[in-house]
């Protein structure tokens, strides 16, 4: 899949990157320039709320509402957006007073919002100024595209997780953006930074209150329906992720379960011809979650061993790697070296994490085993009619 996902990663460079010269701090010129809302979902954001709205006001783009959704925040959230919004008469607050959940909140945005095309961001995120021109460059271009998701860049670094994660979005996430938008389908739209086409939400129900990540369900709900949706790399937001164990194990966790629910919901769905061009991602992910329980049984099956006398068939000697874990392991890092010359172009330090990216495969995969097993079992017994809320994740350290 590495090797799968380079070559599709560079054939977009190519074709795309390279061959324009325009840079993401110039905008495209539009033929147009119509109207676009910001919807803003904030629970407990008083630490940042401020930041991210003032840095949506430097937009470049000249026709541009921010729509700020506070639900039912127990902090000073909703003092911050009610003076925002009495200094800046483009920024409007819709307050729900419980917490009601990220996708009831971008859905009540999108009800109330005035315009077509919508941009959404988390509340604790920074959008580049020409942010909103190359989104908009997309739904012009086509009628049915439906979604852009943008390039998110980790802003908290100042420890060991935090410079790995530098180099995780790069190659696992924008890399493999890049090559799944040369074979037809998007996994996900990065649920920090997309654009939405308001008449394809209402046309497939905008998002689902009962999903985990709101945003893999509408990525699926979108593509199913025939939908297109872009990656587009100019399109910079800069994110807060976790700096501790325990909030990365919450956040890799709901990421895990909201897969299991999308695999679960779609598997009958995406039999039919018709969702042909879904099948690909389809056996992307549920091999990766055959991949998880294999090596969590191998894990139990060199534990046992340390006990008792297993068949020679079932013994592990050893979990410390041979020839093939150290090939898998060059093969991880060279996918890093090729993610992080092409994202060069887009941070240009950002070769310096590579050093720290060599612990990736032994602390994110383990990680990645746990939580893909763990999330696929809380996805099975999970209530279907509890409403997915939310609740303040790890920041990480500033």
């Amino acid at each position: 899949m590495t090797y799968f996902w380079i070559t599709g990663a560079l054939i977009y460079y190519f074709r795309w990157e390279k061959s324009t010269h325009q840079r993401h701090e110039h905008p495209p010129v539009l033929a147009e320039y119509p109207p676009v809302s910001i919807l803003v979902p904030c629970h407990n954001e008083g630490s940042d709320i401020k930041e991210t709205i003032e840095f949506l006001l430097l937009q470049t783009y000249p026709n541009l509402e921010i729509i700020a959704i506070n639900d039912g925040s127990t902090d000073n959230t909703l003092d911050v957006l009610l003076e925002l919004a009495q200094q800046h008469a483009c920024v409007r607050v819709i307050n729900l007073e419980q917490n009601q959940g990220k996708a009831v909140s971008l859905r009540t945005g999108a009800l109330f919002s005035q315009n077509e095309f919508l941009i959404c961001i988390d509340g604790d995120a920074l959008l580049a100024p020409t942010a909103t021109a190359w989104i908009m460059m997309h739904f012009l271009s086509g009628s049915r595209v439906a979604a852009v998701t943008g390039n998110p860049r980790i802003r908290t670094r100042s420890t060991l997780i935090g410079k790995i994660q530098v180099g995780e979005f790069s190659a696992i996430i924008g890399l493999i953006k890049r090559a799944q938008r040369i074979y037809g389908r998007i996994f996900t739209v990065s649920g920090v930074v997309a654009g939405f086409r308001k008449a394809a939400l209402h046309q497939v129900g905008y998002w689902s209150i009962d999903m985990v990540t709101d945003d893999i369900d509408i990525s699926w709900k979108l593509q199913l329906d025939k939908w297109d949706i872009r990656y587009e790399p100019n399109v910079l937001c800069w994110i807060l992720m976790p700096e501790t164990l325990s909030g990365l194990w919450k956040q890799r966790l709901r990421w895990a379960q909201g897969g299991a629910e999308v695999l679960m919901k779609y598997s009958t769905q995406i039999l039919y011809w018709k969702s042909r061009r879904m099948w690909g991602i389809y056996i992307e992910y549920l091999t990766s979650v055959i991949w998880a329980f294999s090596m969590m049984l191998i894990f139990i099956l060199w534990l046992l061993g340390c006990f008792i006398d297993l068949p020679k068939e079932f013994n592990v000697p050893t979990l410390f790697p041979s020839w093939g874990g150290m090939f898998l392991g060059l093969t991880c890092l060279g996918q890093f070296l090729v993610s992080l010359m092409i994202d060069s172009r887009y941070e240009k330090k950002i070769f310096q994490t590579y050093y720290w990216i060599v612990w990736y495969p032994l602390v994110f995969w383990v990680l990645n085993v746990l939580t893909s097993g763990s999330g696929f079992i809380k996805a099975i017994f999970k209530n279907r009619n509890t409403r997915a809320i939310w609740t303040s994740p790890d920041r990480g350290i500033r």
